[in-house]
This record gives C-alpha cells, structure tokens and sequence, in this order.
C-alpha cells in the first residue's frame, strides 16, 4: 500500500507538515549519475559502467542485461521494448525495438471456425511469440550512440548468470506461484531448480548457465550473436517441435528502428516520449495539454474535483488512442499533429463537465495493453545524458516457455494485437484497423518511456511498468512533479487512479481514496473500483540549483533501487 509519508523522525515529520513537497529520506541523491531499475544488483551494474567512464546509454544497456538475469519475470532479451535518449546538447531521439508478427503470422490467426477470440490463444503457446526485439535494440542504442565496448556492457550480465547471485525471496514466490500452475512447461519447471533438482530457496545462489552462454554468444558477435548462427537455429528448432511459427528468417530480418521522438510542451517544460509504435508518448502528451488548460491551483490534489478531471482527461486520451494509434509503418495516416496539438487539447477539455462524468460508447472503440509485467530504467550520466528505457514480455515470464539450451523466456506479445477485425466490446476486446495482425507489423504498445526537460536540460527521467495502466500512471507522475511541484518520490508514490475508457470504469488504489470522495464520484455519474497497486515508477529528477541528481524505486518493488555515486 502507498503511504502518504515515509517513516521519518518526528523533526522531519513536522517539517514536513509545514512543507509538504520539500524533502523526505525515500530519495537518493547523487552527483555523478544514477540508475533507477527494478532490481538493486542491476541498478549496480549500470553505475558501475558509469564509474568506469560510460554514459547514460552503456548504463542502460548494461543494466537492460544485467535485469534480464536478476528479474526473470520482465528483464529480457526474449520480448522488446523503447528508448527515449536525451543527449547533454538536448538533442533527442528514440528506438524502437518493439517486437514484430512472424513472417507466417495471419490476421485469423486466433479465431476459432465461427470467427470468434479463441479465448486466451492470443497468450498461450508459442503462436502467441512476436520476433523478439531487446538485442537488437541495445545494439542500436551501443553503435549509435555507446561508449564503452559493447563487450564490456555484457560481461556484467555473464558473470550474474554463470557465477550466480543470491536467490531472493520476490523470486521464490515467484517459483512457488509458477509450480501451482497446471501445464508448466518442462522449461519452466525446471528454470528455478538447484544443481541438485531441488527447488531453489532464498539466499541459495542461482546459477544460470544456459543463458550465460546465449549471452556470451552476444558479447562476441553482437546482434548476430542473438539473430544468426547457432542462437537462430536454436530458437527456430524450438518453435517447430513445439508449435510456434518463428523461423530462422523471422530473426535475420528483424531491424531496431530509430525514430523521431513526439515532443510536447507543459508551461516551460519540454517533453518527449514514444511516438508509435508506442502509444504512451502521444497520450501522455495529449492529456498534458488538456491538464495545463486547467487552473491546478484552485484544484486541490485528490479532491473530487482533481480526481473527476483526471479522469476525463484519460478517458479522451484513450478514446483517441484507440482510433487513431497503430504501427507507423502500416499506418501512414495517423493524425499525430492533431492529437499533440494545443487547439484539439481545448477542443478535447472544453467537452468536460465539471459536474458529470461522461459515457464511454462501448460501441465505437477500445485499446489494447501490456500485461503487467513489464519493467523499466530511468538512468543519467554526469554530463547530463538521459535514458529512459522500458521493455517487457508482456505477461509475468511470458508464455512460460523456452528452451534450456538458451536459458531465458520468450514473450507472448501477440496478444497486443486486435484478434478480430470490427469486433469491439465494452470489456476490452478491440477490434480497430490499425492494430490488426500482419506479418512483420509491430503490436501497438502501452509503454512511456518519458522524459521531461527544462532549458534544455533533462529534468525528470520517468516509466513504469503496469500493462494497461501505464500510460496513467506515468502521467499522473509527471503531474505531480511538473504541475503540483512534488519531489520525485512523493510523486511516485502518491495515489493514483486508472480510466481507459473501455470499460467505463474508474480505478483507484486500495484506501487511498476517501469515502466521502469515492461516493461524491458515484454521484457524478462515475463508476468507480478499488485495485491494488497502480504501476512500478522508477524515476530521477535533476535539481539545477544544488546540482544534484534525485532518484527513486517505487516503494513496491521490494528489489529495486535507485543507486547514484
């Protein structure tokens, strides 16, 4: 559960008290740099790279490695992701490495004889596996823009998985809760056992020598090390004799892709995110416009009225994403100028009632997302370089399967595409052109990679996972730091809400919300659901005045860490 406060000395709690938004103990400060990701050994590995005189994007790739050892459940280099790269001359760019269809994907390809979503086929099995992108794009990113030897942002990766680390209790769960599923593939079953066959227990130290080997293949030959030879031939194997479709050609083929940020203004900040494939970056900024159209000092945080405007500006943003968004090699007519404008923005907030929620025509349109296993890295370098980086798998360890020789879990990312052309439902079921499956298309994405700059500098490095609430939630954070002036931790962990539009429902994290306010919203015509936790936010900001970079792991992430030197 988010807290309202940090544990803290009574000192600090009464200054706090008067200074709400001044400082709490849940920040990490650093001079040098700093790396937020889900997990503190991976967050070590980047600053290491920093220590030894890599930027912000040789931390990035060597912790992207580092995380597909230590957080199994979303760390990859089995599925894909984004970056967004904010360069120390305020030059940006980003790179697409979302995954792909196989050659031999069909658009039916998850309907049953009467057309219909054969249910959860579009996340079971290894139909279900886009191209994987993550070597690919770390690649990129190290020949683009790296410093260091590409060998040298690997090696940590090797070491983790061929001389072990410590087997922590978030993995042990994990293990417990994978084994109480029916049909767990021999992958699986044996992917958290000790040398002796037995289950692994905490503290034990894991070894990962299957995938220690994949990674040195990496080290040596780089992308070819993932995409040809012995790596390729393996995955294609696998997929044959277990009923997937990717084949050697599907990997050869496949390309990262760099592309121009979407960039946005908030008063005198600049932001930039994901343009599509991604639809986190159209939205997010879309829905900033309308926010900076509102009087946020006469609105007080968490009010009724904060949370009804929150609330309708999300559901614009998603309506809009769901009719327009989809890959933009597919899609060469998606209005991205209209939705990032500042006219439609006014358009878009002057059909809000300030006193009735709206209706989501369950007839029109919907979105699809990620599961919610999805992980991300926010990194900065002394020279002021910045990365924001977030990749996943889709669901929690994928589609569960792979093969031992490789040592690591493939994807179910297929499941993002819109299984039935023109089928859309009031429970989420999506049925709009642009995301429909093709071969070698790239599935719309939910991920926001953010980051925000001022003067020209990076000033907040911000994503989280959270499969369909991540758009939301990385919003509602930069809100809370550009708009009510929050320390970055603060605003990671202050209540969030959740509206996609379909269903028409609102969500809100567990005891956050007040009665009264819960039965205020039900007035205005909300429907409105408790969850739990809302996304995994790890992000840094960058205080200009003392110099100092501000990190902060979301309090639920039990192995994260912000680590700076």
């Amino acid at each position: 559960m988010r807290t309202s406060f940090p544990s803290i000395s009574l000192y600090l709690y009464l200054f706090m008290a008067l200074y709400p938004f001044a400082i709490t103990e849940a920040q990490t400060y650093s001079k040098n740099g700093m790396v937020v990701s889900d997990n503190a050994l991976a967050s070590e590995v980047g600053v290491s790279i920093l220590k030894n005189g890599g930027n912000a994007v040789d931390a990035s790739i060597a912790t992207a490695f580092a995380l597909a050892v230590t957080h199994p459940a979303a760390g990859n280099i089995g599925g894909g992701g984004f970056i967004v790269y904010l360069d120390s001359s305020g030059r940006a760019t980003t790179i697409d490495f979302r995954e792909k269809a196989p050659l031999a994907a069909q658009s039916d390809m998850f309907q049953d004889k009467n057309g219909k979503l054969n249910a959860d086929a579009d996340h079971k099995g290894l139909k279900s596996v886009g191209v994987p992108g993550t070597v690919a794009g770390l690649y990129m990113a190290h020949q683009k823009y790296g410093k260091l030897p590409w060998a040298a942002l690997v090696q940590p990766a090797i070491e983790l998985a061929k001389n072990g680390f410590s087997f922590p209790w978030g993995l042990y769960h994990d293990a417990q809760w994978l084994n109480a599923n029916e049909g767990l593939s021999d992958f699986m079953k044996a992917y958290f056992l000790n040398t002796k066959g037995l289950p692994l227990q905490p503290g034990e130290i894991w070894k990962q020598p299957g995938l220690g080997t994949t990674l040195e293949l990496i080290r040596d030959l780089g992308k070819d090390g993932f995409y040809k030879g012995v790596v390729a031939q393996e995955i294609a194997r696998y997929m044959k004799e277990n009923g997937g479709i990717i084949t050697e050609a599907d990997l050869e083929r496949y390309e990262a892709v760099e592309r121009q940020p979407v960039k946005g203004t908030y008063k005198d900040y600049t932001i930039y995110g994901m343009p599509p494939p991604s639809s986190g970056g159209i939205t997010l900024i879309a829905m900033m416009n309308l926010m900076e159209l509102a009087d946020l000092k006469s609105i007080e945080f968490n009010s009724t009225a904060y949370v009804h405007l929150v609330t309708e500006v999300m559901r614009r943003g998603f309506a809009d994403r769901a009719a327009y968004l989809g890959d933009p090699d597919f899609n060469q007519d998606m209005p991205l100028a209209k939705l990032l404008s500042k006219d439609y923005a006014k358009l878009r907030f002057d059909q809000i009632n300030p006193k009735m929620a709206s209706v989501s025509d369950s007839t029109l349109l919907g979105q699809p997302y990620e599961g919610s296993h999805t992980t991300h890295l926010s990194v900065i370098d002394k020279d002021g370089n910045a990365v924001s980086l977030t990749y996943t798998l889709e669901e929690s360890y994928g589609v569960a399967m792979g093969s031992s020789k490789l040592g690591f879990i493939f994807n179910n990312e297929m499941g993002d595409f819109n299984p039935v052309a023109g089928v859309t439902t009031s429970t989420g079921q999506i049925g709009t052109k642009a995301n429909l499956i093709a071969p070698e298309k790239r599935m719309l994405s939910s991920m926001t990679p953010t980051i925000v700059s001022k003067g020209g500098k990076p000033y907040l490095v911000i994503g989280s996972p959270g499969g369909r609430t991540i758009i939301n939630t990385v919003f509602q954070t930069v809100l809370n730091v550009l708009g009510y002036d929050m320390p970055i931790d603060r605003a990671i962990e202050a209540m969030k809400i959740h509206h996609q539009w379909l269903p028409d429902t609102l969500f809100y994290e567990k005891d956050l919300l007040s009665p009264d306010t819960r039965d205020a919203l039900e007035s205005m015509g909300h429907k409105v659901q408790e969850v739990g936790r809302l996304g995994l936010l790890m992000g840094i900001t960058y205080d200009a005045e003392n110099k100092v970079f501000i990190g902060a792991s979301d309090s639920g992430s039990p192995e994260g860490k912000a680590v700076g030197y």
